[in-house]
């Protein structure tokens, strides 16, 4: 009775595809809910830190004066609470393993250099915002100086 069963078993075996992948030339889909490794877009990161305030592992450090965003990938458990807790959404869940590595390292992302056009705007933005605040400044002191007439005119 076993040899019917394998009988049966290989020739449906050489009638289609194989289960097994030729690993490096071919690779399975990845599960929708796979969790892979953290990626930052750093260039939408305004490095607040909340990401590493709230990993319960602490993989997560935050250079605000070197403008880096460093993770070590040997210590995160993918539990996504830094992914959920961005204030930006800058940081994603990619659903792919890393690749293979010979000796542990650690992820450093920095923020590039901004463009002349980027440097422009900012300065544009920061003018507009010293206009603001200095014609705040000035209506504020204007209420002060009627308030304060008023009340000298009901002394």
């Amino acid at each position: 009775m076993g040899y019917f069963k394998l009988g049966k078993m290989t020739l449906k075996s050489l009638f289609k595809k194989p289960e097994t992948l030729r690993y490096p030339y071919e690779t399975r889909p990845s599960v929708d809910d796979l969790k892979g490794h953290i990626e930052n877009d750093i260039i939408e990161c305004t490095l607040c830190g909340i990401c590493a305030k709230r990993c319960p592992t602490g993989c997560i450090e935050v250079d605000k004066a070197a403008e880096s965003w460093t993770i070590d990938p040997f210590d995160c458990i993918q539990c996504r609470t830094c992914v959920r807790e961005c204030p930006q959404n800058c940081l994603t869940m990619m659903p792919d393993y890393r690749k293979p590595a010979t000796s542990k390292v650690v992820s450093i992302t920095t923020k590039p250099e901004p463009t002349e056009e980027e440097k422009a705007e900012m300065a544009r933005k920061e003018e507009e915002r010293a206009a603001r605040i200095k014609a705040a400044m000035e209506a504020k002191a204007a209420r002060e100086k009627a308030k304060q007439e008023a009340a000298d005119k009901a002394e």
